[in-house]
């Protein structure tokens, strides 16, 4: 067994399952974000209701997806010692920023948002959910800022074998930043509103009672997923130009950038294979594809206009059915990504075979099957959880009730919007 192969297929399913997550947190806390803020501004008891149905299965996903990121920490001490090591100075910085700044300030302002309903002002509890939503978007940039200069390493420089972080300023300047940020934030949205259609969608073809409702969440969903798939578009085409610059190795080893730079490393690390394989074009692919096909939201976008897309029922079946596509295509993307840079874990700096820690292949492979079945089983739990709540309905949600109310029958009807 090869030490380095599983080690790189444990983070492989690690990140992957964590960025599962993610994608739903990002997306649906901003949609959390417009509902309160409507029930506030206009009074609707009906944004309240879906501000608490959505809010729930935001929390559910939240919690089980911190388990999923410990599990994930545990690597960078465990599997890739070479890269605290020779690296740590540097790429632990913004890590370090968004752990204490970032997750936990998110953590404290969730935890008071839950806990608040019925106790704060509204215009406070509000703000509570604005902090959420402001830490989980600079919890999402300090990490990409840490990937990014794994992309490009800027702002360093090599002292006794170890880089040493020299211009902090290069790091947010970073050439591999910010046009991959907007591209995770579009996706997340594009998730989020996916998944609130999907939802929507599945309620309204069972005839629910809470028409009105769910076709109000139906809206909001398309309208966000159409939006959203148009910058998923823009800010992925446009990284083509700065990715091919400073990884001119990441699509292929034909251009003159690349040969020179395969020369140049060549002649400093020795012979090797400095061409990533094959998998990172094909996940760039498929990725390229789903967005694509995707794009065809903005035909469902005018079925809004008097419920066609209700009356017609054709196109909540399409929803339902896409509603896997975001997924596959933000591993697909993690994958163009990651693998793009191979071998290279730093980008022309620190090799893969160099990071790995010396672990015997058995203790290796016990810890992938191990964090594999704890993963998966957190994956299937929160599925299962955010299914069962979502089928459930909105007529009475647990979160946000008031302490004295007991639980509202589920056949509690509402009039749909005229």
């Amino acid at each position: 067994m090869d030490t380095l192969l599983l080690a790189r297929l444990q983070f492989a399913a690690t990140a992957s399952v964590h960025f599962l997550f993610v994608a739903v947190t990002l997306g649906l806390v901003t949609l959390l974000v417009g509902l309160q803020t409507a029930w506030l501004i206009t009074g609707n008891p009906r944004f309240e209701r879906l501000t608490r149905f959505w809010g729930q299965l935001y929390v559910i996903n939240y919690v089980l997806g911190i388990a999923t990121g410990i599990v994930m920490e545990f690597q960078f001490g465990l599997n890739w010692s070479g890269l605290s090591r020779y690296v740590g100075n540097v790429f632990g910085a913004p890590l370090a920023i968004e752990t204490l700044v970032a997750f936990f300030l998110e953590s404290t302002f969730l935890g008071m948002w839950i806990f608040g309903w019925h106790r704060l002002r509204r215009g406070v509890h509000l703000a509570l959910l604005y902090g959420v939503a402001l830490t989980a978007y600079a919890s999402a940039f300090w990490i990409l800022v840490a990937n990014s200069w794994l992309q490009n390493p800027v702002g360093y420089e090599v002292r006794d074998g170890v880089a040493h972080l020299t211009d902090f300023s290069a790091l947010l300047t970073n050439p591999a930043l910010w046009m991959a940020f907007g591209h995770v934030v579009s996706a997340a949205l594009l998730t989020g509103g996916m998944l609130m259609a999907a939802v929507s969608a599945w309620h309204l073809t069972r005839g629910t009672a809470d028409f009105g409702l769910f076709r109000t969440s139906l809206r909001i969903g398309v309208v966000t997923a159409t939006l959203a798939i148009g910058l998923v578009q823009s800010f992925g085409f446009a990284q083509f130009g700065s990715v091919g610059a400073i990884q001119p190795t990441k699509f292929g080893g034909t251009s003159p950038d690349a040969e020179a730079l395969i020369a140049d490393w060549t002649a400093r690390f020795g012979p090797g294979d400095y061409l990533p394989p094959v998998l990172a074009n094909a996940g760039l692919g498929f990725m390229i594809l789903i967005g694509f096909g995707l794009g065809l939201l903005w035909l469902i976008l005018p079925l809004l206009w008097r419920d066609w897309i209700i009356r017609l029922r054709f196109p909540l079946w399409l929803l339902m059915i896409a509603l896997p596509l975001p997924f596959v295509a933000v591993i697909l993307g993690w994958i163009a990504r990651e693998v793009g840079r191979q071998p290279w874990v730093a980008y022309g700096l620190l090799r893969v075979d160099q990071a790995i820690s010396p672990i015997d292949p058995w203790l290796m492979a016990t810890s992938l099957i191990g964090f594999t079945l704890l993963l998966g089983g957190l994956a299937v739990t929160n599925w299962v959880l955010l299914a069962r709540h979502a089928a459930a309905g909105a007529a009475d949600p647990a979160l946000g009730r008031p302490p004295t109310q007991p639980p509202a029958d589920d056949s509690r009807t509402e009039p749909a919007f005229v």
